[in-house]
Order: C-alpha cells, then sequence, then structure tokens
C-alpha cells in the first residue's frame, strides 16, 4: 500500500484501498458523470504531461479561479501538485483588482477559469499580469478548454518526466498558496505545504465517523477555501464518494438526488436551512403546528447522550418518529453528519439539529493551519455544545497571558509568501497566534469565546466582545446581519441589517401596514419596536456594560459583491463602518 506523504499520493492510495467507480461526480447538461479512481488518476497524469509541454517548471504558480466545485478543480489541482508546481485558488467573487494583486503577487503563470463571468472579470485584468494563457472549464467559443491540455498529455511519451518530477516533490514543499479573504487590507499568501495538509487530512480522520468506501458526500462549500479543500482531500483518503453540488441555489435539489450521508457549510447556510423549516412548520395548522413546534421546543434542550434523563430521551424518540424524520427526508434521507466551520455556530442549531438526528459537529481552525485545530466528535464523548470540540492528535495548543489561543503542530503553515514580516509577527518560536481569545476546560475541550481584533473597551474603559453579542442577536428571525460598535464611545450599540425576507412574510401574516420593500422596513417605527424587543431579550444575558442601547437598521443586503462580507460571510468591519458612518453619527452624535 502506497503511503501517503504527498497529496498526490492520495489518489493513487483511493485505487488501491477503496477502488471507487465513482470517485467524483459533477452534473453536466442534466446528467450526473462520474469518473473512477483510476480515471482520476489518468486524467492527472495527462493534464501533468500537458502542463509540461506548456513549459510549466517546478516551482510555477497556476491560477485556478472556479465558481463551482467541480470534478476538473481536482484533476487539475492533482496534475498542478505531482510536477512540483502549486496551485493558486482564487475566490471567484472578489473584485478585479484583488484578481490582479493575486495573480501578479503570487506570479502566476496560467490561469484556469470556470466560466464567462469570471472569464470576462479576469480579461479585464489580464494584460496587467504575466499570464501566458487562459483555459476554461466550461465550454465558451474561441477561449481554450481545460480538455486542450488533456490532449496535449494524451500523448504518453513525457510520462517518465511526470514521474521523475513526482519522486523529486518532499512532503515539505509548498503545495499551494491561498490568499485569505482578509476583513482588512490586501489578501495575505498563506504558504502551505503537502505535509501541513497531508497530516491534518491523517489527524482529522479519526474524527469523522465515515463508512470508509461506501459513504457519499455533497460539496459545495468553495474549494478555494482551505476548510473545503483539506475535507475533499479527507474524502478522497477514506473512499468517500464525492458528488460537487450545481450551486447553494440548487443545493436541496442535489441533496434528494444524491442522498449523502455527510456535508460540509458554514454557519450561515445551517441558519438559512433551519430558518426555511420552521417558517414552513409556521404555515401547518392546528395539531400537526402544535407538534412541529413542540419538537422544536424540544430540540432546543438537547443534551447529548442522554443527560436530560430517560423521559425526554421517549419525547425525542416519538419527535423523531413524527416531525424530525421529515426534516431528514428533506435533506436527502441519509444525512447522518454535517460539519461546521469557519465561523461560530448557534447553540439552538447544534441542539436541533442533533436532536433531528443529523449532529453539526462543529471545528475550529484557520487558513495558516491547515485548517484543522479542533473538532466536536459524537463517539466517545467527544461532543459538547458550545464549544469547538477537543484538539486533534499531534496538534498543540495553549492559552496566553492574554488569553489568545496559540498553536504548534504539523499543520502550521510554512508563511506568508513574500511577507517575513507578518510571518514573524504571526509566530512565537513555533507557536501560531490564530487572533482569537479561547478556553481549554478541564476535560480539553476548546471554546472561542473573541476575535483578539475585534474586542474594543468603551470610553468606560470596559471590554466589549463584541461577536458574542452578535451571535445571539443573530439567533432571532428578524435579525440577518449584525455589528456591535462602540469603541471609545460611552456604550455598545449596533449597526443591524434586518431579515427582509423573514419581515416581508412576518409583515403579510400580522397583516401590517407597512410597505414591503427594503427602505420602507429599515424605516418603519413598527419594525425597530419589533427588533427592539428582541435586543431587550437578549440584552438580559450580559452585564449592563455590555447591553446594546442604541441600534440603526440598514435598507440595504449586506454582500459579498458590494464588499462588506468576505467570502466567507465575513463582517469587514471597517468597510461596513465606513459605509454607515452616517448611521453611526446618528447613533453617537445626533440628540
Amino acid at each position: 500500500m502506497i503511503q501517503v506523504t504527498r497529496l498526490f499520493d492520495i489518489p493513487q492510495y483511493q485505487l488501491e484501498k477503496y477502488n471507487l467507480n465513482k470517485a467524483l461526480t459533477t452534473k453536466y447538461n442534466g446528467e450526473w458523470l462520474s469518473i473512477s479512481s483510476q480515471d482520476y488518476i489518468n486524467q492527472s497524469n495527462a493534464i501533468s504531461r500537458g502542463l509540461l509541454r506548456l513549459g510549466v517548471k517546478p516551482n510555477d504558480k497556476i491560477a485556478v479561479i472556479s465558481r463551482t466545485n467541480r470534478t476538473e478543480w481536482s484533476v487539475l489541482d492533482m496534475g498542478i501538485l505531482q510536477i512540483g508546481a502549486q496551485n493558486v485558488p482564487i475566490y471567484p467573487t472578489i473584485v478585479k483588482e484583488d484578481y490582479e494583486y493575486i495573480i501578479n503577487h503570487s506570479e502566476s503563470i496560467y490561469c484556469f477559469v470556470s466560466d464567462t463571468e469570471v472569464l470576462e472579470k479576469l480579461n479585464s485584468i489580464k494584460e496587467k499580469t504575466a499570464i501566458k494563457g487562459v483555459y476554461t472549464f466550461d465550454e465558451i467559443a474561441e477561449e481554450n478548454h481545460w480538455t486542450d491540455v488533456l490532449k496535449l498529455g494524451e500523448d504518453v511519451s513525457n510520462q517518465k518526466e511526470v514521474d521523475d518530477r513526482k519522486n523529486k516533490v518532499k512532503p515539505d514543499d509548498l503545495a499551494t498558496i491561498i490568499y485569505t479573504s482578509g476583513t482588512t487590507g490586501k489578501p495575505k499568501g498563506v504558504m502551505l505545504s503537502h505535509n501541513n495538509l497531508i497530516s491534518n487530512v491523517i489527524d482529522s480522520e479519526k474524527r469523522v465517523p465515515f463508512e470508509y468506501g461506501k459513504s457519499k458526500a455533497l460539496s459545495f462549500l468553495p474549494v478555494c477555501h482551505v476548510f473545503e479543500r483539506m475535507i475533499l482531500y479527507l474524502y478522497q483518503y477514506c473512499g468517500v464518494e464525492i458528488y460537487f453540488a450545481e450551486s447553494i441555489e440548487k443545493m436541496s435539489d442535489n441533496l434528494k438526488e444524491i442522498k449523502p450521508n455527510v456535508m460540509t457549510a458554514v454557519p450561515r447556510l445551517y441558519e438559512k436551512v433551519y430558518d426555511k423549516i420552521v417558517d414552513k412548520g409556521s404555515e401547518l395548522s392546528g395539531i400537526k403546528k402544535a407538534l412541529f413546534f413542540w419538537a422544536i421546543d424540544l430540540g432546543l434542550k438537547y443534551e447529548p447522550y442522554g443527560n436530560n434523563g430517560f423521559f425526554y430521551e421517549l419525547q425525542l424518540k416519538l419527535a423523531r418518529k413524527l416531525i424530525f424524520s421529515k426534516w431528514k427526508e428533506g435533506l436527502g434521507g441519509n444525512l447522518d453528519l454535517m460539519v461546521s466551520g469557519s465561523a461560530a455556530l448557534q447553540p439552538r442549531l447544534t441542539r436541533t439539529f442533533a436532536a433531528a438526528g443529523m449532529p453539526i459537529m462543529e471545528g475550529y481552525g484557520l487558513t495558516e493551519t491547515s485548517p484543522v485545530i479542533s473538532v466536536n466528535d459524537m463517539r466517545n464523548g467527544g461532543f459538547r455544545i458550545g464549544t469547538v470540540g477537543k484538539i486533534i492528535d499531534n496538534v498543540e495548543v495553549k492559552i496566553a497571558d492574554d488569553g489568545e489561543i496559540l498553536v504548534k503542530g504539523p499543520n502550521i503553515m510554512l508563511g506568508y509568501y513574500k511577507d517575513p514580516e507578518k510571518t514573524a509577527e504571526a509566530m512565537t518560536g513555533d507557536y501560531f497566534h490564530t487572533g482569537d481569545i479561547g478556553e481549554i476546560s478541564e476535560d480539553g475541550f476548546l471554546k472561542i469565546t473573541d476575535r483578539k481584533k475585534e474586542m474594543f473597551k468603551t470610553s468606560g474603559g470596559k471590554y466589549i466582545a463584541p461577536s458574542l453579542i452578535e451571535n445571539e442577536l443573530k439567533q432571532s428571525h428578524f435579525i440577518e446581519q449584525v455589528m456591535v460598535i462602540g469603541e471609545g464611545e460611552k456604550m455598545p450599540a449596533a449597526l443591524i441589517q434586518p431579515n427582509f425576507e423573514f419581515i416581508k412574510h412576518w409583515i403579510l401574516k400580522k397583516n401590517k401596514d407597512i410597505k414591503p420593500d427594503n427602505q420602507s422596513i429599515a424605516n418603519s417605527q413598527i419594525i425597530k419596536e419589533r427588533i427592539q424587543k428582541e435586543i431587550d431579550f437578549v440584552n438580559t444575558k450580559f452585564g449592563k456594560w455590555e447591553q446594546v442601547k442604541k441600534f440603526e437598521l440598514t435598507d440595504n443586503v449586506w454582500s459579498i459583491n458590494d464588499g462588506l462580507l468576505t467570502p466567507t460571510m465575513k463582517m469587514k468591519r471597517k468597510i461596513i463602518k465606513e459605509k454607515y458612518k452616517d448611521l453611526i453619527e446618528k447613533i453617537y452624535r445626533l440628540k
């Protein structure tokens, strides 16, 4: 059996151990098409041979920009890596100026793009870069197609050169540069080695209860993000069939078609799934509605391992049969495990989905840590609500004097590309500074309490941890996004983007005299009073100095496209403050 020490060893390992007929599957023109483990290797080798004929040398950089996850991405990834070059994934949703910056900073020489939309954005800045050629995954008239590289590699006469290149790649060699989306400033290029990612795959594998060689996964989080990318490597290593979702919009249909056993998502997506389920429940009537909300209330009280006692477990069994089984059917019927990362997961979601028999295993990590540092695991008492689980093997965590989480292990990045100063700032010896504040319980569970950089002091000298307050407020159906402000001010306040979709339904249902458009909603005194009730409830959970005293509503949706959110849905606080400085002025300055 091949020993897996470099990323391109994984397909060969999968072939020898599982030999899947459906290793990777993507939908083309309404039909799911699969490639086997052997096809995966053959196509990766053909890409490698084609890239060699294009003159790609060791340590050359190839940029990849795709709006969807797809078979081509994984094949191309392996084809690049096994000739000692590096894959530079770029978020498709960032502005064209960031395309230009990343391509130039990484010195990428070729670029593969998914579709017309990405191509147009790339073409607008291509002349300002050193890109020699662009290849597309979709068929686009008069454009080079990725299969052109496959055809270049049909001639196997240079396979020996591919093999020689593979043999020269060492586990500690650079595999990829992932540019962090960054809530401030220019993106930083995180350098990850083969061993960084492989160690994370092997050490995370012990925490994920797959049925090896038989499980199915649905992949839809952007593969340019290290979380989904490592998970794809992990699926392949464990012999899990990977199906690539068509889009976020079609995720619901794809879940029913594929019936996966596992999927990964960020908390915002789980929130949307939960809200849609609750909205449907609200439309019921009579005994059906009463039973639905009885099950929800039961779910919100859930504790793992039967800790609520025999009578609760008896009720839960009934709720699963009558109500929660329909939730599971709506998500394909076989979903036994969901994984969450990138941001804090609300405990109500952890409890309710676990009660429904579809536990969300929350984990924690950063791009710089490849990414997993800790993760919950239902088995052996390894699951605790409100935590990000126990630290994985071979990774060491310590809490600094100021509460910051410091991490050491084989998963820690090689550094920031072309930026030794920022690398030095992020490290103390072998320990990486995460920028997160946290604590470790006596029995080893890690809990994140805030972002170090996001904490601020009021003018009264009191520390405020905004994300704790924001996470509580976001549990309200009326609030889509919220940012707590107040640095140097006498009190905390909040900028709130209402949940326009929910509120429009609420207006109709309650027969309120409010126009159902965003501006009318944001200016409505009725809506403000209703949201004040939500804030009053949350305020009871915090000390007087932490309570949100004032708020203003925005009349637009905070999105990635308008630059207010990063591609992983984190708030760009500085930009939000700048955009809504008039509202902040209204909160603090105007009488």
